[in-house]
Order: C-alpha cells, then structure tokens, then sequence
C-alpha cells in the first residue's frame, strides 16, 4: 500500500509540475494544481485502495460461507474435491487417503483449502482503513517532493535559479529512494528496482512537459 500510493504520488504530481513550466505559467498555478493534485487525487487513490480491500473482505467471507454451507450439506461431494486438489499435485494411494483424512478433519481448515485452492483467492491481513490511510499518507509524502521547492520560495520569498531542474533532481531521487525501497518486496536488486521507478516517473513527466510546451501560449 505504501509502495502503490508513494509510485503514483511522486509521478502524479511532478508530472503536474512538468506540464504547468512546460506551458510556462505562473509558479502559482504549479502550488495551485500541486496541491489539490496531492490531497484531492491521495485521497481518492486512499478510498479506492479502501473499497478494494473492503471488497475482497466481503468476496472472501462470502466464499467462506458457501463453502461451509457444501460441507455440511455435501461433505462426501466436497471431501472428493480436496482428493482432485491434491491428486492433481501428485499425490496417489495411500498417502493421499491420509493427507484427505487431516485437511478434513478441521472444517475452517477444510474451508481454507477450498478457497484457496479451488476459488483462488488468498487471505489477507491488510484493514481496509489502514490500507487507505497507508496509501493516502505516502502519497502525499511522496508527492511533497516535486512541490518542495515552490513551496519553499512561496514561505520565504527567495527565488532559486532554474527551479525546474532543481525540482527534478529532487523528484529523481524521490524516484529513486522510492524503487530502493520498493525492492524489500520483489526479487530485484534495489539499484535496478530504483532505476525502474525513475524511468517510469521521468516518462509520465516528459509527457506532461510536452504537451504543456505544446499548448503554451493558448488562452
């Protein structure tokens, strides 16, 4: 959740940033847009990352509860199904009578196997609420980053020369802590998971400046 919402708060924003200097209007308007890209577009992202873990809580009791009901009703159907599940992972004979008679011997155990194996669908520890406040927090944390430097010249009125490319190298390296950190959960290095990020980032950027170089001057 995190790694989801810091990737699209980091890219949402700068390529924001990129389009507004790309068509060359006010450092304002990059505050402007920045801004309520940053909470309006976070907090989207937070209650859509929200309703999916919540509804995938609901598919999975669902599931639970069919399947609890065809055991009670039908154990006999049902307890053939695990012998399939696991004949099919090269079980035979004896073995697989004995490995039938244990997963069935617990019904929330027997319940966990048929969902799993049968439906595809695998429990989950993530709270809908802290999934979206996750998302929602490195989104905006993320996404603090390409509007650093604006916001530091609106608080103390000192102009930097060539904001732009200080916004981003600031960004790039945001990018770049982003994808490190993005390797805890993947089998890449951290350099190459890094590196991923910031091509992705300074893709969506160099659009966003090319179409707002494109229309600059339109009023």
């Amino acid at each position: 959740d995190a790694v989801y919402g810091a990737i699209d708060g980091a890219v949402t924003t700068f390529a924001i940033v990129a389009g507004v200097v790309g068509a060359e209007l006010s450092p304002k308007i990059v505050l402007i847009l920045g801004t309520a890209n940053l909470f309006g577009d976070g907090l989207s992202m937070a209650l859509s990352n929200y309703l999916g873990t919540r509804t995938f809580h609901q598919e999975l009791s669902r599931a639970r509860h069919e399947e609890r009901h065809h055991i009670r009703t039908v154990p006999d159907g049902e307890r053939e199904e695990i012998r399939q599940i696991f004949r099919a992972k090269g079980l035979t004979g004896t073995t697989l009578e004995e490995v039938v008679e244990v997963m069935t011997a617990d019904e929330e155990q027997w319940i966990d196997i048929m969902v799993r194996e049968e439906l595809g669908l695998h429990p989950t520890r993530h709270v809908p609420w802290k999934a979206g406040m996750t998302t929602f927090l490195a989104f905006c944390a993320a996404g603090s980053f390409p509007l650093s430097l604006f916001i530091f010249e609106a608080l103390t009125g000192v102009t930097t020369a060539h904001p732009f490319g200080w916004t981003t190298a600031i960004t790039a390296t945001a990018f770049l802590l982003i994808g490190a950190g993005k390797s805890r959960f993947t089998d890449q290095p951290w350099y190459r998971s890094g590196l991923e990020t910031l091509v992705v980032g300074g893709l969506a950027a160099s659009v966003a400046y090319a179409i707002g170089a494109s229309l600059a001057g339109w009023s």
